[in-house]
């Protein structure tokens, strides 16, 4: 009589190397929903905006677009700061900048539709030193910008003339799509 071992071990060596194959990482998903609502102080405005982002599987970029519309005012410039929701915090990534009046120190941000959608890459190099030094945000550090924005404490906005500390804004969180 044979033994069934044999088919036992074929079958396991067989499908072994399926179990050790590592699994393929995939870009992380983030959004957030942009409203006067959510700027500190909150803003009375009809505008209404949307962040998506992937961040890659290595961490070294975030690929971004950003569409917003109904702005009360022309828009100056929109960015991704470090703060818990209804806190300000500093601004670590610059979106998009209009000719004046500020420009981007990194001189990476594209420029700014009054409405529509803008979409960029963001690297190390798009990262700037937090204005706030409790925050001890630094300069070139992707890293800690997603942590931030993987711990929930990371939003975007867009500044506007008549709202120059932000007309829209939504805090920056994972998303299923």
């Amino acid at each position: 009589m044979r033994h069934p071992r044999p088919k036992r071990l074929l079958t396991l060596l067989l499908t072994l190397p399926l179990s050790v194959v590592p699994a393929v990482a995939s870009a992380e998903h983030i959004q957030a929903a942009l409203t006067g609502y959510e700027e500190v102080p909150s803003v009375s405005t009809v505008a209404s905006g949307e962040f998506r982002a992937q961040i890659s599987p290595n961490d070294q970029t975030i690929e971004y677009e950003l569409t917003y519309s109904g702005l009360q005012a022309a828009v100056q410039q929109a960015h991704i700061h470090v703060a818990q929701l209804s806190v300000n915090g500093s601004i670590v990534i610059w979106l998009c900048q209009t000719a004046t009046p500020f420009l981007d120190p990194t001189g990476h941000a594209p420029q700014c539709p009054q409405s529509g959608t803008v979409t960029g890459t963001i690297t190390s190099a798009n990262v700037i030193a937090g204005s706030m030094a409790p925050q001890q945000l630094t300069a070139g550090d992707l890293a800690e910008v997603i942590a931030a924005i993987r711990a929930g404490a990371a939003y975007a906005n867009v500044h506007t003339s008549l709202s120059p500390g932000g007309e829209i804004r939504g805090q920056i969180r994972a998303s299923h799509r």
